[in-house]
């Protein structure tokens, strides 16, 4: 059974010595598998299980008073970083699996493309994130991970105060931020490395850049962040379309989400607007 193989593939280079060349190709449909049973998983436990969302009440009404009919979420430039990063990661997926699964086309030129376009892209979102926008709104914080300890509790069926309403970005969103920076820079990183064995016209192609053991490690490595990718880019997917996700998929399309919807999953102490903000483009805003 090709489960029980090794999830590396070896070879012998030409001094006897054995090297990893890249990952079994098996891998592919262990990450899709495992992202499919996360959707099965997910939706039955919030369709028979789930119990009803309880938050800390809130005291301050004033927080409330001057939240406009439009709260703006995302400026235009991140909207568009979004979608461009979004694109040259599906081609970077299916340029990358789609020949190892029997679909034969010229994917290298496209892939190398994408990857620079991702990484481009990405590189101007640390930039425009770190100068522009609210750099620290992805990454946990205290009351996040206290909250979390709360949630866990009430879930064991132990008593624990009820947690608040989130933030920006819930504690979930920013641990798969996190998780998808490692297997993105992972790829990326690696994979730049690897545009020094193709002709590309960019970089000057020197196959002996690094030893056979480096470079086979290197393949590995760009490997499994993308197989990682595709589970982890089939778990965005499905929550972006999910019912309840809905509005915060809107946002990202239109820059902003509804006030009733703000109010009834973000806690307005957290997550500050106000009048001046009723145009998604006006004012410093999170990406």
């Amino acid at each position: 059974m090709d489960f029980l193989k090794s999830p590396i593939q070896w070879a012998t280079d030409p001094w006897g010595k054995v090297v990893p060349i890249h990952i079994a190709w098996f891998l592919i449909w262990v990450a899709a598998i495992a992202g499919l049973l996360f959707l099965i998983v997910h939706a039955t436990y919030v369709r028979y299980f789930a119990k009803p969302r309880q938050f800390a009440a809130e005291d301050d009404v004033r927080a409330t008073s001057a939240i406009p009919d439009r709260v703006p979420r995302h400026s235009l430039v991140a909207r568009v970083f979004h979608w461009i990063m979004a694109l040259a990661m599906l081609t970077l997926l299916f340029t990358a699996f789609l020949p190892k699964i029997g679909w034969q086309f010229p994917w290298v030129t496209y892939h190398w493309i994408a990857g620079i376009v991702l990484t481009a892209s990405i590189l101007f979102h640390v930039f425009h994130a770190s100068f522009w926008l609210d750099f620290w709104s992805i990454w946990p914080d205290r009351i996040d991970m206290t909250d979390a300890s709360y949630r866990m509790l009430r879930f064991l069926g132990r008593s624990a105060p009820a947690p608040r309403k989130f933030a920006k970005y819930p504690l979930e969103n920013k641990l798969y931020h996190g998780v998808i920076i490692l297997a993105g820079l992972s790829a990326i990183i690696t994979g730049v490395f690897m545009m020094f064995r193709v002709r590309t016209g960019i970089l000057p192609r020197n196959p002996y850049l690094f030893s056979d053991m480096t470079w086979g490690m290197m393949y590995v490595l760009h490997g499994l962040a993308g197989v990682g990718l595709i589970a982890l880019v089939t778990v965005h997917i499905y929550f972006a379309i999910r019912p309840e996700k809905l509005p915060i998929t809107k946002s990202m399309v239109f820059g902003w989400m509804s006030r009733d919807f703000y109010l009834e999953e973000h806690d307005p102490r957290r997550w500050i607007v106000g009048p001046e903000s009723s145009s998604p483009n006006s004012g410093r805003t999170e990406a």
